[in-house]
């Protein structure tokens, strides 16, 4: 029987581009004057505040700003809470929320699916195996069955139409469970040849990948994980889940996608916008601080 996959950790990516988020984000807020306030800690983060009149929020666009505003679905989003906040945050007449961090994954999707027009482009379209006039879901509860008839009903970051999307920025990995609950899921044995999946000492690696693929077969939709091609990591970890997908039409629905490959295909402004705040240049090659 083949070893399971033991991943290795030898740079520091996610702590790296933690840095030039918050380095990228303190110019941006200089530069535009936002309302903004660093977290406390050895390496402090940039988080805004939304403009005293609560039609703008300095880390969305202001298009994407009103766009979520008015939808209904994508307004409650941005009530999701900040975790950590009481411990690492100033205290404020506002709760602060988990979309206020520069380094939000959900701060990014929402920034690029819900500006007016990404998804009238033909090629974001293509790249993502997506039809033309779905609407986006974020926080979709995908209801992964367990053996015991019940369901998980742990959130997916976004549905869109049959796509389901997992994204990443600086989050350390895809987290870690105990080999009793990832066995709990019906369908392990049948979608991963589970001896070969990522775990260490009675624990699966990479936990949200291998969810996120059984939701995908569980739903008959395809899964596509965003993350940044600064890191690596993250696509290492993809691979050693991805080999271990049994069912080759499965495994064919799945994809990763950089958030540098999908800016080449947003509008212009967008594209500007990723370019000074994210450091997600158009060419996809962009260095850290340059």
């Amino acid at each position: 029987m083949p070893a399971p996959v033991q991943l290795v950790r030898s740079f520091p990516y996610a702590a790296s581009l933690r840095q030039e988020l918050n380095w990228r984000n303190r110019q941006y807020a200089s530069r535009m004057g936002l309302v903004q306030c660093e977290s406390y800690g050895e390496q402090p983060v940039v988080c805004y505040l939304p403009a005293e009149d609560a039609a703008t929020h300095g880390n969305f666009l202001p298009q994407t700003y009103q766009a979520i505003l008015s939808n209904p679905g994508w307004r409650r989003r941005l009530n999701k809470p900040h975790t950590s906040a009481r411990h690492v945050l100033p205290r404020s007449d506002r709760q602060w929320r988990e979309l206020d961090s520069c380094t939000s994954s959900d701060a990014l999707l929402m920034n690029i699916f819900c500006f007016p027009g990404t998804l009238k482009q033909k090629l974001v379209l293509s790249l993502l195996g997506a039809e033309h006039g779905c609407e986006p879901q974020f926080g979709f509860r995908a209801r992964v069955p367990l053996a015991n008839r019940h369901s998980d009903r742990t959130e997916v970051d976004m549905r869109l139409g049959g796509l389901l999307v997992e994204a990443k920025l600086t989050e350390g990995d895809f987290q870690s469970k105990l080999a009793q609950v990832v066995e709990s899921y019906r369908d392990l044995g049948e979608v991963f040849e589970v001896a070969r999946l990522p775990q260490r000492e009675g624990v699966f690696l990479s936990y949200q990948l291998i969810r996120n693929v059984l939701a995908a077969y569980a739903n008959d939709c395809s899964f596509c994980v965003m993350m940044d091609a600064r890191r690596p990591d993250l696509r290492e970890a993809w691979y050693a889940v991805m080999r271990c997908v049994r069912p080759h039409e499965l495994r064919l629905r799945c994809k990763m996608l950089t958030w540098q490959e999908l800016v080449e295909a947003v509008p212009t402004l967008l594209q500007n916008f990723l370019d000074e705040k994210y450091g997600i240049g158009r060419d996809g090659r962009r260095a850290a601080c340059e």
